[in-house]
């Protein structure tokens, strides 16, 4: 059990049967009445985030994530096939697990698979990615790294605004919390 004086920034909580983890929290004490803590809450398998009000002292159950660091192997069709790096098993999840993680999961990647009573319930990706541009409109003479942006699809389908000097064959690293264009790699 948790309380809710114990509000930690990505502490994860079991409210209602669901799993969140703590974006957000402040401790108020106004002038009269008791005490309350207001925080952003976000459902890890979902990924909403929802606003609660909880009084202070409050107790609830803390919800303990199993990380087990798996690297991404194939995907053959609506399976995604990862192996753990200790124990050499295979374990498939679904296309509905997830999510937008399917946008940069590239062959070969280490993640975070996140595991809640032993069923999974999502991945960690890493923050940065390095990714090829498989298609994009060729930069015309004259534009500038700092003025404007164009799209560009990536080796895994996703499509990215980057400049307008990128061009098809560069490796661009990608922040996958933000999905935004960092810089080439």
């Amino acid at each position: 059990m948790i309380s809710t004086n114990d509000f930690k920034t990505g502490v994860t909580v079991e409210i209602d049967g669901e799993v969140f983890a703590i974006v957000d929290f402040q401790h108020v004490k106004p002038g009269k009445g008791s005490a309350f803590v207001r925080s952003k809450l976000k459902n890890v398998k979902t990924g909403a985030v929802v606003e609660r009000t909880f009084n202070a002292g409050e107790k609830m159950a803390r919800a303990h994530l199993d990380r087990r660091e798996m690297q991404y192997l194939y995907n053959d069709g609506d399976a995604y096939n990862f192996m753990d790096n200790q124990s050499y098993e295979q374990l498939s999840i679904t296309k509905e697990q997830l999510e937008d993680a399917i946008k940069y999961l590239k062959e070969n990647t280490n993640v975070n698979v996140l595991m809640y009573k032993g069923s999974v319930i999502g991945v960690d990706l890493p923050n940065q990615v390095e990714l090829e541009v498989t298609a994009t409109d060729p930069g015309i003479k004259g534009d500038t790294a700092s003025g404007g942006s164009k799209p560009a699809t990536v080796e895994t389908g996703a499509v990215v605004q980057v400049p307008f000097f990128v061009e098809v064959g560069d490796i661009l690293l990608i922040d996958t919390r933000t999905g935004n264009y960092i810089k080439r790699a």
